[in-house]
């Protein structure tokens, strides 16, 4: 049978997906994968959710598309009064979209006509951090730190300042509290705002819980409120990127809840929609809305499917699930637990050097050398077998390689649904365990 599709690789034969049963997918020969990382941290509710289902069915009876440039519909008004309500102190308008990407590269346009619009047109920078990733447009791909990612594209990205990464285990130095961590971390984006111009810098792009580039890296402790205060002084706006991280993988809605934080936009996207469709959202203070407001009255940006009334209506079906069934405190219990068998699991092993992470949202760094925290030689491909292994044992798992500038270094990244019961914890952790020790042993 002819293969037309063009897919991320052009090696090899992906199995097809037939159907989803709860936390499990299934392919064509019948054989069952736990989706340990919710395809990308997406999946939250699972593969089979009835209420979205007959949500989306609903919604398709009524009405499934109109163009944004004429219509609203109920689904997108109630999804962003639902979506304000949760946010952080001050958020007051949402920007639907179709994704993770969508929603930074709206972010960063926005936050340069919010300058134009109130009279500051000499703000253009951004300033983000390494080992990061905020999507693959040109506009996100720049802010994003991951060098791997960003190599063979330089020549078309826009010049972006990249600071250190609030990455504890990498960066504290011996003897230092992690408050006097965050704060020599945070204070290194004060450093490049006067380094470049504080007139001249626009936004601050971070997320409060870095994902696939370094697996599951939370701030510390007091990092994100000093980065607030900066983006204060200087009159910054600041951006955070909970496309991976938000929509309760963490156990909070917001993951930056729990820092005590309010950003000037946050992105959203994945956990919003579950994979049941495609769908993001910027969401921004009130003060950037009424500049344009009073200003020219419109933002120059926009895409077909924006606001889209079956992505919505999934996103507030979404929702009704999350808040219906408590399902934020079930991440954070469940969370724990998974975080305790990786560490019974893991917590010795020799090349196992750290586990970390918030809610159900785990990551686990592998070393050659716990004490020296060296890397394996990168020409190994670690992650790459684990993934491998874990996906022949029928578990999906998100390993990644590059976490050290880009070029060494290998983790693993969990985000399993939410709904994840005691036994799959339990089966999670075993098979990932099988797939380490066989990556380690070829």
């Amino acid at each position: 049978m002819p293969n037309h599709i063009f897919g991320r690789s052009t090696k090899g034969q992906l199995p097809t997906a037939v159907a989803g049963d709860g936390c499990y997918l299934i392919d064509s020969s019948g054989k069952r994968y736990f989706d340990g990382s919710g395809g990308a941290a997406v999946s939250c509710l699972g593969h089979s959710n009835a209420h979205v289902r007959a949500a989306l069915h609903d919604q398709l009876d009524q009405l499934a598309f109109a163009h944004t440039g004429f219509f609203t519909s109920d689904a997108a008004e109630k999804l962003a009064d639902r979506l304000v309500a949760a946010a952080p102190e001050g958020v007051d308008r949402v920007y639907l979209v179709s994704g993770g990407s969508e929603a930074v590269e709206a972010a960063l346009k926005l936050a340069r006509q919010y300058f134009m619009e109130i009279g500051q047109p000499e703000r253009h920078r951004v300033i983000a951090r390494r080992q990061s990733y905020h999507g693959n447009t040109l506009g996100a791909l720049a802010a994003g730190g991951n060098e791997w990612r960003r190599a063979q594209f330089a020549p078309l990205l826009v010049e972006t300042s990249h600071i250190s990464p609030c990455y504890e285990y990498r960066e504290r130095r011996d003897g230092e509290s992690l408050e006097d961590y965050g704060l020599r971390s945070a204070n290194e984006l004060e450093a490049e705002i006067l380094r470049l111009g504080p007139e001249s810098v626009m936004a601050f792009v971070a997320e409060p819980v870095v994902g696939a580039t370094s697996g599951a890296v939370p701030a510390v402790a007091g990092y994100l409120k000093r980065i607030r205060e900066i983006c204060d002084q200087y009159g910054i706006l600041l951006i955070l990127d909970e496309v991976m991280c938000g929509m309760g993988r963490t156990g909070h809605l917001f993951a930056c809840l729990e820092d005590g934080v309010a950003p000037d936009m946050i992105t959203i996207a994945k956990g919003l929609g579950a994979g049941y469709q495609p769908i993001g959202a910027l969401l921004v203070q009130g003060k950037i809305y009424d500049a344009v407001a009073s200003g020219s009255g419109f933002f120059q940006h926009g895409h077909t499917y924006m606001g889209h009334a079956m992505a919505a209506a999934a996103a507030n079906a979404v929702l009704d699930e999350i808040e219906g069934n408590n399902l934020l405190a079930l991440v954070r219990e469940q969370g724990d637990k998974l975080d305790a068998a990786l560490r019974a699991e893991f917590g010795q092993h020799p090349h196992v050097g750290d586990i970390r992470g918030r809610g159900l949202f785990r990551g686990v760094e592998l070393v050659e050398d716990r004490e020296t925290k060296k890397p394996f030689d990168p020409a190994r491909k670690l992650h790459a077998k684990i993934k491998a292994n874990a996906f022949e044992a029928g578990l999906i798992c998100y390993p990644m390689g590059g976490t050290i500038d880009g070029v060494n270094g290998d983790h693993i990244l969990l985000a399993p649904p939410f709904i994840i019961e005691d036994a799959q914890i339990d089966e999670v952790v075993t098979k990932l365990s099988g797939a380490i020790t066989g990556a380690l042993a070829a």
